[in-house]
């Protein structure tokens, strides 16, 4: 802490830990009520949607998979949805079937490395997982396995796990053959038992009391738990409000992005309040949803059941809105992606061609799926030749960042007006209030607007 001022207080954290990419927090107090709370993200931008412009159609799934090495995945499938939006494409049946499977692994893969890796030292005492490892090795090797089964699904399907090369708009380049998937199903059976223990193992943690106050959006596809497809519905944090859904194609009508001076990534408001995005979010709208084994698992481990839709639309049971939690919630996902995945292996037939043509046209298409950390949503103008004209990418960090400022406030303010004011205290209160949310930053580090003023004074000679 520094002393600004008379009366004011300022904490300031340069690095953040633990979390993907780069970032830095600010928090003001003033005669002990926190006036300001920012999550500061310093990352370089990365004007994927300013050199997106003038590419090919074909171009968009493997360029944006560049986006982000931890979930590649999504971006890819995202923009295959919204090019074939725009080309009037429909990729379902055995195809989509496979997509689902890859995106399976990335949750796997993904989800497992902030449960064990990231978030779990927080809960256990531990500055980081090789702290971690020599008093839980057992617990981490479990997690460093069930990662590595993710992986291996995304190998498979991908081509390879990181950034994968197989997919493409229509399916994928090459289809595997029912021999292939054999021993992946035994690999994952075994991912199974892990995945049932490491619900088991984080239900176990000390939670402290919180609540996040944002609305909360997530895909909802009838039927089933949305993963790669869905309608963008909203659990407004305001009970006067009734849930409520609108199409992806008016996405950016609801979802609306703003520049801030400190901050390499754009904010962003739903319908002009704050929201939330991502596993809590998934679980309140379609945990109804989630198989039998995964919701006996989420009660095992002390989760509220999930709302169920009454007849008239609404929301009806008990969401689940405390972000220390949400370790408990993606434990919960990992084992119905494991499962989820050995049930598509398990029905597959090889589809009759790898993929479907999709021929360029002048349109715009959206396409959305459910990133491990949230909503991801795509958007291309195309012209006649398929040329890209205009690309908008909104990841959910971006989204995410007024809520999880929004919870540094409210918790350094309990924490507070509770007599624990030292700097150590605080630290590990913010660094730990951002970690539930499992930001990741260079996904967030987007665009910006920039204006160079040349003065005379400042040229070189």
């Amino acid at each position: 802490m520094t002393e600004p001022a008379a009366g004011s207080r300022v904490l300031r954290i340069p690095a953040l830990a633990r979390v993907e990419g780069e970032a830095a927090l600010y928090l003001r107090v003033h005669d002990g009520t926190v006036t300001e709370a920012r999550l500061r993200i310093y990352e370089p931008p990365r004007f994927f949607e300013a050199f997106l412009c003038g590419r090919a159609h074909t171009e968009a799934p493997d360029l944006t998979s560049r986006v982000c090495g931890i979930c590649p995945v999504a971006y890819q499938l995202s923009a295959c949805r919204a090019v074939e939006d725009a080309c009037g494409t429909v990729v379902d049946g055995r195809l989509a079937a496979l997509r689902r499977l890859l995106y399976c692994g990335e949750w796997i893969e993904s989800q497992t490395l902030h449960i064990y890796l990231l978030h779990a030292p927080d809960f256990l005492g531990h500055d980081g997982a090789i702290s971690m490892a020599r008093t839980h090795r057992s617990q981490v090797e479990r997690g460093l396995r069930l990662k590595q089964a993710g992986n291996a699904v995304m190998e498979l399907l991908g081509g390879r796990a990181i950034h994968p090369v197989n997919v493409r708009l229509g399916g994928f380049h090459r289809v595997p053959a029912p021999a292939e998937l054999r021993p992946l199903a035994q690999r994952l059976r075994i991912a199974l038992d892990d995945a049932w223990e490491t619900v088991r193992w984080v239900a176990g943690f000390d939670f402290p009391d919180a609540e996040c106050t944002a609305d909360l959006l997530a895909l909802a596809e009838p039927g089933t738990y949305a993963i790669e497809s869905g309608v963008p519905t909203v659990l407004p944090a305001a009970g006067s409000l009734p849930p409520y859904s609108f199409p992806v194609q008016d996405f950016s009508g609801h979802v609306t992005e703003e520049q801030v001076p400190d901050s390499t990534a754009l904010h962003a408001r739903l319908d002009g309040r704050r929201h939330l995005t991502g596993s809590l979010a998934r679980y309140a709208v379609s945990g109804h949803q989630l198989s039998p084994t995964a919701l006996q698992a989420a009660h095992e481990a002390g989760l509220s059941a999930p709302p169920v839709p009454g007849a008239d639309g609404t929301m009806r049971g008990e969401v689940c809105r405390n972000p220390y939690r949400s370790i408990v919630v993606r434990a919960v996902e990992v084992l119905y992606a494991v499962e989820e995945a050995l049930r598509i292996i398990d029905a597959y037939e090889p589809p009759e061609r790898p993929y479907t043509e999709v021929s360029p046209r002048a349109a715009v298409g959206h396409g959305a799926t459910e990133a491990p950390r949230g909503l991801l949503y795509h958007r291309y103008a195309f012209d006649d030749e398929g040329r890209i004209t205009e690309a908008c990418l909104v990841p959910p960090t971006a989204q995410n960042q007024g809520a999880i400022e929004e919870d540094l406030r409210r918790l350094t303010q309990a924490s507070l007006d509770q007599g624990r004011t030292s700097d150590a205290d605080l630290v590990h209160l913010c660094e730990r209030a951002i970690r539930n949310h499992d930001p990741c930053i260079s996904c967030a580090a987007h665009f910006l607007d920039l204006t160079i003023e040349n003065h005379p004074w400042a040229r070189r000679p």
